[in-house]
């Protein structure tokens, strides 16, 4: 059963005015070259706590529905939104990704099950042969099968396209094995959230082990970087780590404390873009170590997953803000950005206040108006 909706977000109106302060504070001087702006798309299901995100074969963002749908989500670029049940009850899908045969294949925390879903919304789910394994990332490998961690069961896992299911063991114990991803040397790489190691397996099974230099960073997110490096999320460490194919490891600091960055990914200009659960923010890093950070708007969202997609975007999860975010660059110059909120003299529409941003925005530039609703929630973040 596939159930279908299209997003309309909403803002209280001190939260648009808040917003539009911002606007006016942060914008940048005439030489500014770019600005980066943030979408929210509000997701129909109530309380499902999207967890990982990918863009698909089909041009569309799947998203783990983890809590209120038990589902996987699909929203279209311009936020229409369709919901495939999982077959398993609570299951709490985490990670998605997009697999070598087309498919998007997904964790299953508490069902114990690999998914696999078409882009039709097709689901078939694989069990993991060991009982209570909560696998947990999932990764294309580079010998054209899936691997997936095992939280719990303490393993990597290996599945074909067909559903065969190999596992092996970490050497080290209680490592919870987090997030995965396929290496530049040809070998998968992996986080140990509670090991606070950074684990590398070869398609063969063989597993080595690399310590991180923070003490209890919880090491989550993972990807391998445009340098020929791995990059990598410390949850409690509050940094990017950089560990290279020969195992040394670099790490860099995040200027929000106690931002609890979770996830990463590659994104435009050959930077690694995080997300801050705690922060609120979304994360920039530069191959050399540079951070910036862009504030979104929603504030207390709780942003998870991230991913890139083709058209140089970036997609990203907000687990308490129920919400799918999006950030895109824009060309310097004059824009007009919104921030839509439910009107309190007019119950139809919404009252919109626009403002110049991008080589300056005086108070006097500030405009009201009113339409009718929309999907977006706009705001305009200059690097």
């Amino acid at each position: 059963m596939t159930t279908s909706f299209r997003a309309v977000g909403r803002r209280s109106l001190a939260a648009m005015t808040a917003g539009l302060a911002f606007l006016a504070l942060a914008a940048p001087p005439a030489s500014a070259r770019a600005s980066w702006v943030i979408v929210e798309f509000q997701i129909p299901t109530i309380d499902s706590e999207p967890d990982g995100i990918a863009v698909g074969p089909d041009g569309n963002v799947w998203f783990a529905e983890r809590w209120g749908g038990n589902s996987i989500g699909r929203m279209t670029p311009d936020g229409a939104f369709s919901s495939f049940p999982i077959p398993t009850a609570n299951s709490q899908p985490l990670a998605i990704v997009v697999g070598p045969d087309g498919n998007l294949w997904f964790t299953e925390f508490y069902g114990n099950r690999i998914g696999r879903i078409t882009v039709d919304g097709a689901i078939t789910e694989f069990a993991v042969p060991t009982p209570r394994s909560w696998p947990h990332g999932i990764t294309p490998g580079p010998d054209g099968n899936l691997w997936f961690t095992e939280f719990l069961g303490n393993k990597i896992g290996r599945i074909t396209p067909e559903g065969a299911i190999t596992e092996y063991p970490i050497p080290s114990t209680n490592t919870g094995p987090a997030l995965i991803a396929s290496g530049p040397d040809g070998n998968v790489w992996f986080t140990e959230w509670r090991g606070n190691r950074i684990g590398r397996i070869t398609v063969s099974g063989e597993v080595t082990e690399f310590p991180v230099p923070t003490a209890n960073s919880r090491p989550h997110g993972i990807v391998a970087g445009p340098d020929g490096n791995l990059w990598f999320t410390e949850f409690l460490g509050n940094k990017i780590g950089r560990i290279s194919p020969a195992g040394q490891t670099v790490e860099f600091d995040i200027p929000t404390d106690r931002a609890q960055p979770p996830f990463i990914t590659v994104g435009p200009s050959r930077a690694l873009w995080f997300t801050e659960y705690r922060g609120n923010n979304i994360g920039r890093i530069t191959v050399s170590g540079s951070v910036t950070e862009f504030p979104i708007p929603t504030q207390g969202s709780k942003p998870m997953g991230i991913t890139a997609g083709p058209d140089g975007s970036l997609w990203f999860t907000e687990r308490l803000a129920n919400q799918i975010g999006q950030v895109s660059n824009a060309p310097g110059g004059w824009r007009i950005e919104a921030l839509p909120v439910r009107s309190s003299l007019r119950p139809s529409e919404e009252l919109v206040f626009a403002c110049m941003v991008g080589r300056s925005a005086e108070p006097d530039q500030l405009t009201s108006t009113t339409r009718s609703p929309n999907p977006t929630v706009v705001r305009s973040l200059h690097s």
